[in-house]
């Protein structure tokens, strides 16, 4: 029984020895993908230069986390989705997607699209937040109401981003808070979030719509109404999200 177990041994080293194709593909065919892998995982960030991408929190639908990445900036790609529309995304994170048309390949030459281009974009976007606020003025007041006949603060702010711009508001205004950037108040333009309480836990939130004016779902007696700004009842934070 030793003897055979010795020949087997001998033999199968001997083919090995001999042929050497067992343990050399395998090696090379490893370290092959491991190569391409890495290679093909990294990606630059080829959108306006001066400004970034939103960073979502999923590719089926999107909400926007309130980070942005810059034009030109390195992103490492984890994995990759086809979303309803045929449009592809990556996965840089845990709960952070981008899409995959603002890439290129680290060799590849990045685009020199003046600013001012993506500026007139987010204006309209802007825009058309505030004509729809303003039009939902007179609606009621529903508690958990998202529209589009009643609605709370935080769902009209949810229904209007969704509806003008395509943008996904989370729903509540302690996660509606942490999106977009923080502005000044003296500083306000269309479509900007008005929160009142705490700048991180409020309890409320409104739309700027220009001349010192917000549309908001204020009361289940009032409803959805378009009011000045006053230092009775003045926000404690704004946020931007349209950029």
């Amino acid at each position: 029984m030793k003897v055979k177990s010795n020949l087997v041994k001998f033999t199968t080293a001997a083919a090995l020895t001999i042929t050497g194709f067992g343990v050399a593909n395998a090696v090379n065919t490893s370290s092959a993908a491991t190569n391409v892998k890495a290679a093909t995982n990294k990606l630059k960030i080829n959108y306006v230069p001066g400004y970034g991408i939103n960073v979502w929190d999923n590719y089926e639908n999107p909400t926007f986390t309130g980070k942005r990445i810059k034009h030109g900036k390195t992103v490492r790609v984890l994995s990759r989705a086809i979303d309803k529309k045929g449009n592809t995304w990556y996965e840089i994170g845990e709960g952070q997607w981008i899409q995959a048309r603002y890439t290129v390949k680290p060799g590849a030459k990045l685009a020199k699209v003046q600013a001012r281009t993506i500026k007139k974009k987010s204006v309209k976007q802007a825009e058309k937040v505030a004509d729809l606020a303003k039009a939902e003025v007179g609606k009621s007041y529903a508690w958990g109401g998202n529209g589009p006949q009643g609605f709370d603060c935080s769902g009209l702010a949810q229904y209007v981003y969704n509806k003008a711009t395509g943008v996904n508001l989370s729903r509540t205004t302690y996660s509606q808070v942490k999106q977009g950037k923080k502005v000044s108040l003296q500083n306000l333009k269309p479509g900007d979030l008005l929160f009142w309480g705490s700048s991180t836990a409020p309890y409320h939130v409104g739309i700027y719509v220009g001349d010192n004016q917000y549309v908001h779902a204020a009361t289940p007696a009032q409803g959805v109404v378009k009011e000045n700004l006053s230092s009775y009842f003045y926000p404690s934070v704004a946020k931007r999200v349209l950029e």
